[in-house]
């Protein structure tokens, strides 16, 4: 008897390998998947904007790390004494207009010259809705839980979405573009309002699919409402995906974008960091010395694998 309907997912033809750099943009679940590659040592950067939910603020994300046009003064606001960007999520806000502009010009330096060195883009949308302030008609990554009244709400078309990213895929053809639509409910509009959200969303990434050959499909969305259409699989808000439900996304996307050569060195790197994570009850003991020792060895071995 079957339980559930699974997904079938074609594996890309060119996988990646820990020599590979990629980059992941997008919504909170960019974030998520993005953080297991780190985890697991892939050279790997993961929203360097803080998240981005819409097409036209991931678009503007690659545009500047595309151009690496450095922040400057005009674009920060104050809000209760903290200096803010409307590029950026709250948590690169700082105290000062200068530690701000420091920090912030750092990241997009390192991670401009990571994408462009980078073999693999994935990026999760989220929504088709973007928030525009009101006085510059930019289209804002975050409102920083400004006043409603500073911004307008609006939801972009198929053919805007399509137009936004496309310029960037066609540019950067020696990159394999992944595009994934996140299981994260959007909620504000009701259930049906998500749905046609995510409908645009669904329409427009295969719009492209079909128009570039570097660029392909993982079915993020498909897999949370065929194979695990269950509120057991999702947190305590019933709207984002619950953490073991993510890691089951994340052995799909393994099985879909990841060489199995690397599988040797990740249980390597999952047995080091279950290590990093013990906490000894004595650590001036015996026991904990050899525990340490054993760790370096696997250390050792790990740095002599080449993939």
């Amino acid at each position: 008897m079957k339980w559930q309907t699974k997904v079938n997912i074609s594996s890309l033809e060119e996988k990646m390998l820990y020599s590979n750099k990629s980059l992941f943009l997008g919504s909170c679940f960019a974030s998520e998947v993005g953080n297991l590659m780190k985890e697991m040592r892939f050279q790997t950067e993961v929203n360097p904007f803080g998240v981005m939910y819409n097409p036209a603020s991931v678009a503007l994300g690659l545009n500047r790390l595309d151009s690496c046009t450095l922040f400057t003064e005009k674009e920060i606001f104050a809000s209760n004494n903290i200096y803010k960007s409307f590029y950026h999520g709250s948590e690169f806000a700082s105290d000062s207009k200068e530690n701000f502009l420091l920090f912030n010009n750092q990241v997009l330096k390192r991670v401009s010259d990571h994408f462009h060195n980078s073999k693999f883009i994935v990026i999760t949308l989220g929504t088709s809705w973007v928030f525009k302030e009101k006085s510059t008609k930019q289209v804002v990554s975050n409102c920083h839980k400004l006043s409603p009244s500073n911004f307008e709400r609006s939801s972009l078309s198929i053919d805007q979405i399509v137009s936004l990213l496309s310029p960037f895929i066609k540019k950067y053809r020696d990159k394999q573009w992944i595009f994934t639509v996140s299981p994260v409910r959007h909620l504000k509009d009701g259930a049906h309002g998500n749905q046609i959200s995510k409908s645009k969303l669904l329409l427009a990434t295969d719009i492209l699919e079909n128009s570039f050959s570097n660029l392909f499909y993982f079915p993020a969305y498909e897999l949370f409402m065929d194979e695990l259409r269950d509120y057991r699989f999702y947190a305590s808000d019933m709207v984002h995906p619950a953490n073991h439900s993510v890691k089951y996304v994340w052995e799909r996307f393994k099985e879909f974008a990841i060489d199995p050569a690397c599988e040797t060195k990740i249980k390597m790197v999952e047995s080091l960091n279950q290590m990093y994570n013990h906490k000894p009850l004595f650590p001036k003991s015996n026991e904990y010395s050899e525990f340490i020792k054993k760790r370096e060895q696997l250390e050792e071995k790990l740095s002599k694998l080449e993939l």
